[in-house]
Order: C-alpha cells, then structure tokens, then sequence
C-alpha cells in the first residue's frame, strides 16, 4: 500500500494537496501489520516510509507536516514494538483530523465570505473552495463562477463539472489566457493554496498571471486553505512534469518547460482564509 500510495502521490492521481496528505497518512497504516523484532526497527522502518512518502512530492506543504507530525509522535516514545504501534495508529488518525478538520473550517469560513450574486473566478481544482461554494449556495447564495482549464492537465474542467452539479451556480469554463479578458466581470479571485512559506504563495501554475492582472484591475484575491499549509520550517522544491503533457510529440531541438507550480508575492492576496478564521496573509 505504501510503495502503490508512492507512486500514486508522483503521478498526481489525487488533485488536492490536503487529500494527498491523509491517503499518505493512511498507507502508514500499512506497518501496524508488520513484525519487528524491536521499537527500535519499527521506528526506522516509519522513518524510512514516511520519508519516502514525503520525498514523492516535496512541493506539498500539508504532506511534509503530516509526515513529520506523525514521525515526531512515534519516534523514540515506545518502548516496544505494540507500543510504538498504538502510538502509530493514534498519530496517523490525529494527523488525519488535522488535515480534515482545518479543511473543513476553512470551507466554512470562506462560504461566510460569499454574497449572494457575487460572480468570483477560480483557476484550477481546489477542494477547499468547492466546499465553500457548496456550503454557501445551500444556504441560498447565487454565484456566477469563472473558471480557468489549469492547462496541461485541465484540472480546472473538473471544477467545472463539479460546478455544474451545485445548485445556484452558474459556471463558465475557460483557456487560461481568458482570464484578463473577463476579469471586469469579477467581483473576486478565490482559489486554493498548496503553501504559503516565507511572504511567497505556492499554487499550480497560472496563479501569479490571475493574481497579477486580479491586481492591475482592482480586483481582490481571496486564497483559502487550512493553516497547516501555511509554514515556515519548509523548502519548497517544485515539480516539473512530463513535457509529454504540453506537447505529445515533441519537436526536435525544443525544449518543452512543465513546471507544476508557480510563486506568488502575497502582496497581490488581499485575504488569507484558513481554519483559523479571515484576514491577511
């Protein structure tokens, strides 16, 4: 389960950065099935997975804590290897409320941010403000909805769709470089976060142009997220992709860039809404 959850986390099969954290979290379960002869071979044995469950995508704020979180936990706390097990066992189902419980205040949060019909624009798939928009427009807000495709891997069509399946939404699918074309329709940018470290905004790729023109055009940015990915002990490293994904056959004597992720000042996000509650970042 660990080696296939690896895998899983470096082909990008799950979208959101929260939801790779808890299937991480999850696969550790993987060792409570396993014998040792010593809480000493135990805790190398979780260190040695959970590193290697982090290293499968170090741009992931929300994994490198969860990880790190439950390493800490577990680490030279049992005595033997039952012991260090029901440590492992409370850890991953701790880390996993964490993760859960600050997406789902955050949600809550930014839906009380919604007015009723408000047109806001989102680039790529952010779970977290599905689930705002969700909550909000149950309660009875209308919400006009742009949303960019989040090129090569269009992401941001999922959003659509799911978009198309709340009630009181009215979602409209875009190429990316529309955006500054409908920004004087926005009221406001809202999407997601994979991090903030250190004043920067980490977030798939084609945020910082939204962001940037967002701000040329006096339109404000929201950015929602639990706080757990907002962090100061970590190095982001980005991702770059296949370059099959931009262009299936490549041309020679091209060199194709597919960088995941792009960095956005924070002095372009007007408000940072985490589990913690509204305000700037």
């Amino acid at each position: 389960m660990i080696d296939e959850t690896v895998a899983e986390i470096r082909e990008m099969r799950s979208h959101s950065s929260s939801a790779v954290a808890v299937k991480a979290a999850t696969a550790l379960r993987e060792l409570l099935d396993r014998e040792y002869v010593s809480a000493d071979a135990f805790d190398r044995d979780l260190e040695h997975n959970a590193g290697a469950l982090r290293r499968a995508n170090p741009s992931h704020a929300s994994l490198h804590a969860a990880m790190r979180s439950i390493t800490d936990a577990v680490v030279d706390e049992g005595d033997t290897p039952e012991e260090a097990k029901a440590l492992l066992e409370q850890a991953i189902e701790d880390a996993v409320e964490r993760v859960e419980s600050g997406k789902r205040r955050a949600a809550a949060h930014a839906a009380d941010t919604f007015e009723d019909g408000e047109t806001i624009l989102t680039h790529d798939y952010s779970s977290t403000v599905l689930e705002a928009v969700e909550t909000a427009c149950a309660d009875g807000t209308h919400l006009t909805a742009y949303v960019t495709e989040a090129r090569p891997r269009y992401l941001g069509r999922k959003t659509a769709r799911m978009l198309a399946g709340i009630d009181r939404v009215e979602p409209h699918l875009l190429v990316d470089s529309a955006a500054g074309y409908v920004m004087d329709e926005v009221d406001r940018v809202i999407v997601g976060m994979d991090c903030i470290v250190e004043g920067t905004l980490y977030n798939r790729i084609g945020t910082y142009p939204i962001a940037a023109v967002a701000d040329r055009e006096d339109v404000p940015v929201t950015v929602v997220g639990s706080s757990t990915k907002v962090i100061d002990e970590f190095r982001f490293e980005n991702e770059f992709r296949p370059g099959s994904e931009v262009m299936r056959e490549p041309v020679e004597g091209v060199e194709i860039e597919n960088p995941a992720y792009d960095a956005t000042p924070v002095e372009l996000v007007d408000t940072l809404i985490t589990d913690e509650g509204v305000g700037e970042p």
